[in-house]
């Protein structure tokens, strides 16, 4: 492995935010297994989520943490905020994103935050509307946060100079 792949592995931050336990009726009795919902970032505007299932809560994270260093995505960041407001959907849930000035901090309920958080994102305002399930909640801010675009991107795709 190269020392930019080493060095950027131990850079990313892990965040479990749900971990959800399943049973299942044998004949000895209830059989449990688990899945686990963590968020993966560097801090510095690359984020991602991973789902994880197995019988023990440890394998299940680890799965979980596989799969979002698999999904992750670049974010356009404005500093320590995001250059506009959005507006993202998963499922049922919604949740808007709001720049805020330096000093605000990240006001978020805790699945939104996590995202917020391994993303980089250090001053946001958000509100989540409808559902409060915490998988549909981090899918809904992944959302939002693809449809960022950057003032240098908006020029170009409209093929205008803005002031």
């Amino acid at each position: 492995m190269s020392t930019d792949i080493m060095e950027n592995a131990q850079q990313i931050q892990e965040k479990v935010v749900k971990v959800r336990r399943c049973a299942a009726v044998v004949k000895g009795g209830r059989r449990f297994s688990f899945a686990a919902l963590v968020v993966v970032g560097d801090g510095n505007g690359r984020v991602g989520c991973g789902y994880g299932k197995a019988n023990e809560v440890p394998p299940a994270v680890e799965k979980a943490t596989k799969d979002g260093k698999r999904s992750m995505m670049s974010v356009t960041l404005d500093g320590t905020t995001i250059p506009h407001e959005v507006h993202g959907r998963f499922g049922t849930a919604r949740v808007v994103l709001v720049p805020a000035r330096p000093g605000t901090g990240i006001i978020a309920g805790a699945a939104v935050r996590s995202v917020c958080e391994a993303c980089g994102i250090q001053d946001i305002l958000t509100k989540s509307f409808s559902s409060n399930n915490p998988l549909n909640l981090v899918k809904a801010t992944l959302n939002a946060l693809e449809q960022i675009r950057s003032k240098q991107e908006v020029e170009r795709l409209r093929h205008v100079t803005l002031s």
